[in-house]
């Protein structure tokens, strides 16, 4: 009987060279090569927990203001956390997507041809056209409109235009894949349909006992995570004033947009809950309009309206892809 851990009397000694083979005798031609420079091998405790280690680089919260977009010339604003994310193949606002400001002043174009499986345009400012594919659609403010892969874009502004952008393009470099077929169809979510749903959710009895007063925006493609894309998740949300959502947290980074509100608007982040479900020792983000932050994944995180007036905020996620491979572990705070 073969001990654990010795070969069976059947298999090669790995210390003793393989017979010589003629390759050429079945059509192969070259010497054989070794492979083994890049093997590395780690007992499981040093390694199965490269994130708690440091050996991966953690989300950070970091907020970006307006005025990176307020004014100047027609460009392009990446919301670039590579640096601090570890990324190094381009601009990344999380490990998966990219968040962007679209500066465009009146009468003139800007180009967009990403590598990505999904696009989301949500219209800050201004009005105008886009050329898609040899197709033309019209966009203002307020209006979503998501774009497919292989989407090759020309966005012209009517009058002086912002728009939020965010792709799914860190994750397709760091998979070295190149988006090739669209899985859904270019969509447009018009302004005012988008407020009528939230403002036929928000007038419906208790609807400020819930813990979001807010509008999931989905595809009819994606009949099985119910987002906007395959890979992107979208909400158009309102916080009443005087609201404090119970804290929840999720796997999926959540770049978050602030639309609208007065000051004593903020969300509280914490790694922890207390015994009342409260989170412990939290870090303050104060919400600023037009501006956005950076939810990191497994955060718990609440939004506070302290200010006397309502608010509206748009978080974009990568939750989409996260539901499909059954990751999202969304969780709420026992707190009511």
């Amino acid at each position: 009987m073969t001990a654990i851990g010795e070969p069976a009397t059947d298999e090669l000694d790995p210390t003793v060279p393989a017979p010589l083979v003629n390759v050429a005798e079945y059509g192969f031609e070259g010497r054989f090569e070794d492979w083994t420079e890049d093997a590395r091998y780690f007992e499981y405790t040093k390694a199965a927990n490269p994130i708690g280690s440091g050996h991966v680089s953690r989300v950070p919260v970091e907020r970006f203001a307006p005025e990176l977009y307020a004014d100047g010339p027609t460009r392009i604003v990446p919301l670039d956390l590579a640096e601090h994310l570890g990324v190094d193949s381009g601009p990344a606002t999380s490990p998966g997507l990219v968040a962007n400001f679209l500066r465009i002043r009146a009468d003139e174009s800007i180009r967009t041809e990403p590598n990505a499986t999904s696009e989301l345009y949500y219209v800050l400012r201004g009005r105008g056209f886009s050329a898609v594919n040899g197709r033309l659609v019209r966009w203002e403010k307020g209006d979503f409109i998501t774009l497919p892969a292989g989407s090759r874009g020309t966005h012209h502004a009517e009058s002086d235009a912002a728009i939020y952008w965010v792709t799914d393009e860190p994750l397709l470099r760091y998979l070295g894949a190149t988006a090739t077929r669209p899985r859904f169809r270019p969509t447009k979510f018009p302004r005012a349909r988008a407020v009528s749903e939230l403002r036929r959710i928000a007038e419906q009895p208790g609807a400020n006992e819930r813990n979001r007063v807010s509008v999931l925006l989905a595809n009819a493609e994606e009949e099985q995570t119910l987002t906007i894309t395959h890979v992107l998740w979208a909400m158009f949300g309102l916080l009443p004033e005087g609201q404090t959502q119970r804290p929840h947290r999720h796997q999926s980074v959540a770049l978050d947009l602030i639309l609208d509100c007065r000051p004593g608007c903020y969300t509280l982040l914490g790694d922890r809950l207390d015994e009342r479900g409260n989170i412990v020792n939290p870090q303050r983000v104060d919400w600023e309009p037009g501006g956005a932050f950076v939810t990191p994944p497994g955060k718990w995180h609440a939004h506070v309206n302290e200010s006397g007036a309502d608010a509206h905020l748009i978080p974009v996620q990568d939750a989409g892809l996260q539901t499909y491979l059954r990751s999202l572990d969304i969780r709420f705070s026992d707190r009511r």
